[in-house]
């Protein structure tokens, strides 16, 4: 959780907050409402407003009516959303690279087998 929380406010920078990179990435594989991003990130509805109130302000996502319920409010990533997530996915890869870079040999070698059996552990 420590790497996983390092990672998403390494990623972030000036432009966004750890809170609206995770929403931007989740909004990357697909168009979600309000309710579910809060679920997802396990906020108040309240506090996901703020945050898709942010990121519309600054073009990174728009607002539409939900294509199955009106009454809904969908929120969908921008095409400048997207440019700001793939920058900032880069300075995350650019931060860890530069981490694992400094290990020894044998630890990288540890880490990769680590790496290789979570994925393992995923599928199952």
């Amino acid at each position: 959780m420590r790497t996983s929380r390092r990672l998403r406010i390494e990623a972030t920078g000036d432009v966004i907050t750890p809170g609206q990179y995770t929403v931007l990435a989740q909004l990357a594989i697909s168009p979600q409402t309000l309710r579910e991003l809060a679920e997802r990130e396990h906020v108040q509805a309240p506090s996901m407003t703020r945050i898709v109130n942010a990121l519309t302000d600054h073009g990174f996502v728009s607002r539409q009516a939900h294509p199955g319920d009106g009454r809904q409010v969908q929120v969908s990533i921008t095409p400048a959303g997207e440019g700001v997530l793939a920058e900032a996915r880069s300075q995350r890869t650019a931060w860890l690279a530069q981490r694992v870079a400094g290990l020894s040999e044998e630890d990288r070698l540890t880490l990769s087998r680590a790496a290789h059996i979570m994925q393992e552990m995923s599928r199952k």
